[in-house]
């Protein structure tokens, strides 16, 4: 891909996400609280559901950022003929490929906003101290290997659509959908993330924590916050996809006309 490709998926895929993050930060909120062990109400209710949002806010743009940065080098990588059979391969490999990058931002920007949104009352940046002091490096990446998972078989739903408006809403359909069949790893994801240090759920292992999760609370526990879960997403998907795609003609019809 060319510099200017390059620089438009980097600024473009940041704004898109950062986007998301802000305008959808209550209802990922609930959909948190729903999932904590302690329950709906002991997590907070509908109090403070703007907690841990310093957390989301620093780490968006770095993450959608690195997201499609990676997503569009790989399809360049892997470049095929458009009418081959192999292009929506191609697609979800590089989305994999991206959600891998991004994680690495992504997932301790979340432990911090997750455990933030379950503690009200305790700032954001004290949180993120705590985490080290206690955990070291690896506690802020508890929970790396369900969220992969997790985002990985999501984000092969992506594509690409020619109009921004067809890209918005595939992405709020898809989405939706794929939030559904993919919330149990969302549960587990959040019940990692904040498990006490030391815990067996702690230790990251996905399914022991979804069997835990059956155990104690059966079909319902699995799928808890699926509903709020799909709203962000359908929601986040027609933001998303539709702000990254006019960002990203935008910045390169400016880059065209400064040539």
């Amino acid at each position: 891909m060319d510099k200017p490709g390059l620089t438009a998926s980097l600024v473009a895929g940041g704004v898109a996400g950062v986007s998301v993050d802000l305008i959808l930060f209550p209802l990922d909120t609930i959909k948190t609280r729903l999932q904590s062990p302690q329950g709906f109400n002991k997590a907070g209710g509908f109090r403070g559901i703007y907690a841990g949002v310093p957390s989301a806010a620093i780490g968006s743009f770095p993450n959608a950022a690195a997201f499609f940065l990676t997503y569009e080098y790989v399809k360049w990588f892997l470049h095929t003929d458009s009418a081959s059979c192999f292009v929506p391969v191609k697609h979800m490999l590089a989305a994999s490929a991206g959600e891998v990058v991004a994680c690495l931002i992504r997932v301790p920007s979340e432990v911090v906003k997750q455990r933030a949104q379950v503690s009200a009352s305790s700032r954001t940046f004290q949180i993120f101290s705590n985490i080290l002091y206690e955990e070291g490096i690896q506690g802020l990446y508890r929970g790396y290997k369900s969220t992969v998972l997790r985002e990985a078989l999501w984000s092969w739903r992506q594509d690409h659509v020619v109009d921004s408006w067809q890209s918005a809403v595939c992405g709020a359909f898809a989405g939706g959908f794929a939030a559904a069949v993919t919330t149990p790893l969302d549960v587990a994801k959040t019940r990692i993330m904040l498990a006490k240090a030391g815990s067996s759920t702690a230790s990251g292992n996905v399914l022991s924590a979804l069997h835990g999760v059956w155990q104690s609370q059966g079909l319902a526990g699995l799928f808890a916050g699926v509903f709020p879960r799909m709203a962000a997403i359908s929601l986040g998907g027609f933001i998303f996809l539709g702000a990254y795609d006019q960002t990203y003609s935008l910045l390169l019809e400016v880059g065209r006309k400064s040539l």
